[in-house]
């Protein structure tokens, strides 16, 4: 399933696996190049399981993980956050969101390309 505009930049697919809404909902996603999420939060916290490729995930505190395959990354409740592919790589993860997720704002190009290096 391709997804809406006002959630993620570039080509993201991803492929629902639970959607116990609110509750938990639980979706292989797949990033192409340069594909990423908007600046978001979850209720009650994120788990993300990289499966292949490489990416990145960063806080609005600036915090900066670079992500590759076999990384679990948790985000804290409420914790402002993106992730998605680095600029020439794919990334495939399998995320967790856990309670209402809270969509915000695009993440500014310049900053995508300050924490990817693109």
């Amino acid at each position: 399933m391709r997804v809406g505009v006002d959630t993620f930049s570039g080509q993201v697919n991803l492929d629902p696996i639970i959607e116990a809404r609110p509750a938990v909902g639980m979706n292989d996603v797949c990033f192409s190049p340069g594909g990423h999420t908007y600046w978001h939060s979850h209720e009650q916290g994120q788990i993300l399981i990289v499966k292949a490729g490489t990416g990145w995930v960063c806080t609005r505190h600036g915090q900066v993980q670079q992500l590759k395959a076999g990384d679990v990354v948790y985000a804290e409740p409420g914790e402002d956050h993106w992730h998605g592919a680095g600029p020439s790589s794919y990334l495939v993860h399998t995320a967790i969101s856990l309670g209402v997720t809270n969509w915000l704002e695009e993440v500014p190009a310049a900053e995508y390309a300050r924490v990817t290096g693109g």
